[in-house]
């Protein structure tokens, strides 16, 4: 049979069909935190649209509308580019799983509301360094989460790392350098810092102190309860020390190995960092590298950095194991007179192939930070005038930049001797988490990051910007800060521009693929992917990988879109300890909000 049709009669049809299949509908918008939400703190969505005008949104649960209201007015993200509109549910008092956001045709990836929301995802990001551990196998049965936060899988475990056993050239007996020292050091323990097998004092350095400190604030604002023996499923569980003090003392004994000993030339000094002679490729198990590894000179700043964390452990072990803290104690009075006597010895670099440089050429900041745990430590008053000559100007810290971490140990240890300057550490930490939450204000994701700050790590950046609002919360119990820290928390887990969480395996749309050489399963599916609870580096307009730099090239006028899931753009993807250690510190604090029935208090911050 011919088939007529009649042109009219043909659109007719068309009109028909377009009236009764809606528009396209994008999952994943409105953008909202994948984890989810405490019930008594903000909760906010974004949506990502072209509409000027407010839209009618609605909150549901099993298809039960919860809530409902308007979007505010759109604006223009300047990081990504994107025209949003915020969605504000801080109201709402329900509880449950499976939350989303509606608006018109377009929903929003599912999430809780839920007090004990942040709990699972904090004992993942601190399960990372057990399996990041070097020098012990990682057993099948301690590959899972704390207090069960995800199951364990042999897909994870592996054997022990550079243990000088067949090929795999160890540490043990590590030689320096060719031609910089005529001694070798045992140094087996330690957390391979990132995506390679190198382990670094810096980096080793603001990592513990940040864990570190996680347990301080504990013990004065909040609970260590999360932390105590047998809630980590780690090798030491059952030796009645806090798992977090256990898991952290494994990195604490690599760095007091690093010391010089004595009778050599600049005893006392710390080396820089230990690391392969030539550079490896991906994938490849810690326990299959067949490179040699070797010591890199010591540094000023690496001393410094072993001054400053071995004192506060000392003071943190001090009932718990008086040998230990005696031992960190000595070692760090060591490092601070190896220091005085060595001020200038600074890397810059010469030592770089088979691992990062973390050169660091100003270390004024290091001798401030030292001077002060040591002085809180021993109420020694020896370290008081490097205390009292140095000026606090940065707003944020890192590896490289470590006069906060003095500031925050100042304003948050009880003790006698530093009682008159906890109250002004205090202040400045205030007025410094201010200056972050106008920056916030000013983001459509509530990033507090300027434009040019989103570089390597920046999600580290935002990390230990929310440590500070947290801090100013629990100094002022004003709780503006604490919605600070809530809603950069959202742009971690997805309330971002990718409507994806930076974090491996926490929530619907999450990071896969980040830069490491054993989960390496997107290269090789006998390697593993990542477990959950690792941080993905972030957005960096940088591109300092080739990875990144091909496929990015359009991303720099807008920083915030300059990122990937690729195991191969270390440069936006990479993991490692000093990023992890702040997320954990944060979702501390999350759960100890979430366990405190406050009253939510927005005045405009």
């Amino acid at each position: 049979m011919q088939f007529q049709y009649n042109r009219s009669s043909l659109y007719a049809v068309v009109i028909v069909l377009a009236l009764c299949v809606p528009a396209w509908a994008e999952v994943g918008n409105p953008r909202v935190n994948q984890i989810g939400y405490l019930p008594n703190s903000v909760k906010i969505a974004t949506y990502k649209t072209a509409e000027t005008a407010a839209q009618p949104w609605q909150l549901k649960k099993d298809g039960k509308v919860i809530a409902h209201g308007k979007t505010s007015s759109a604006t223009t993200d300047a990081a990504s580019g994107d025209y949003l509109q915020q969605i504000d549910f801080s109201t709402v008092a329900a509880t449950g799983f499976g939350f989303t956001v509606v608006v018109g045709a377009d929903t929003s990836h599912a999430f809780a509301i839920s007090p004990t929301a942040f709990r699972a995802p904090f004992y993942d990001a601190l399960k990372y360094f057990y399996h990041n551990r070097s020098g012990i196998a990682i057993e099948a049965q301690l590959t899972g989460g704390g207090s069960a936060s995800y199951a364990a899988s042999r897909k994870w475990a592996r054997g022990a790392g550079h243990v000088n056993r067949a090929d795999n050239k160890g540490d043990f007996k590590v030689p320096c350098w060719t031609g910089t020292c005529e001694y070798t050091l045992d140094v087996p323990k330690g957390w391979y810092d990132a995506g390679d097998h190198g382990k670094y004092v810096v980096n080793a350095g603001i990592s513990v102190w940040t864990l570190l400190n996680m347990f301080e604030r504990g013990l004065y604002w909040g609970t260590t309860s999360r932390v105590e023996d047998g809630t980590l499923n780690i090798p030491e569980s059952t030796n009645g020390i806090p798992d977090v003090l256990d898991e952290v003392r494994w990195e604490l004994e690599f760095m007091l190995a690093m010391q010089v000993p004595a009778g050599y030339a600049r005893a006392g000094m710390v080396h820089h960092k230990i690391h392969d002679v030539g550079w490896t490729g991906l994938p490849l198990a810690p326990d299959a590298d067949a490179q040699q590894r070797a010591l890199v000179p010591p540094s000023t700043a690496a001393t410094l950095n072993l001054a400053a964390t071995a004192a506060q452990a000392a003071r943190i072990w001090k009932d718990l194991d008086p040998r230990f803290a005696a031992k960190c104690l000595e070692a760090a009075k060591k490092a601070w007179d190896a220091a005085l006597a060595n001020p200038a010895d600074l890397y810059m670099g010469g030592y770089d192939n088979g691992g990062g440089a973390y050169d660091d050429v100003n270390v004024a900041d290091e001798f401030f930070w030292a001077a002060v745990e040591l002085y809180i430590t021993t109420a020694d008053n020896r370290y008081v005038p490097t205390i009292d000559a140095y000026s606090i100007t940065r707003s944020d810290f890192n590896w490289a930049n470590t006069e906060l971490a003095g500031l925050v140990s100042l304003a948050t240890v009880v003790t006698p001797a530093a009682a008159s300057r906890r109250i002004a550490a205090q202040q400045k930490i205030i007025r410094i988490a201010d200056t972050h939450l106008a920056t916030q204000r000013t983001s459509g994701y509530s990033t507090p990051l300027a434009l040019p700050e989103y570089e390597w790590g920046s999600n580290s950046g935002v990390a230990n910007k929310l440590m500070l609002m947290g801090l100013a919360y629990n100094f002022s119990k004003n709780r503006d800060y604490a919605n600070g820290v809530t809603r950069g928390m959202d742009y971690l887990f997805g309330r971002n521009t990718f409507s994806t969480s930076f974090v491996t395996g926490e929530g619907t749309v999450t990071a896969k693929r980040p830069h490491h050489r054993f989960w390496a399963g997107a290269l090789n599916p006998e390697f593993p992917f990542a477990p959950p609870g690792a941080l993905a580096g972030g957005p960096n307009s940088g591109l300092q990988d080739p990875v990144a730099s091909a496929r990015l090239t359009k991303c720099v006028a807008r920083p915030a879109t300059c990122w990937l899931d690729d195991i191969n753009a270390y440069s936006v993807n990479e993991i490692t300890i000093n990023w992890n250690a702040p997320l954990a510190w944060l979702l501390d604090f999350q759960s100890d909000l979430g366990s405190r029935k406050a009253v939510l208090r927005v005045t405009g911050k």
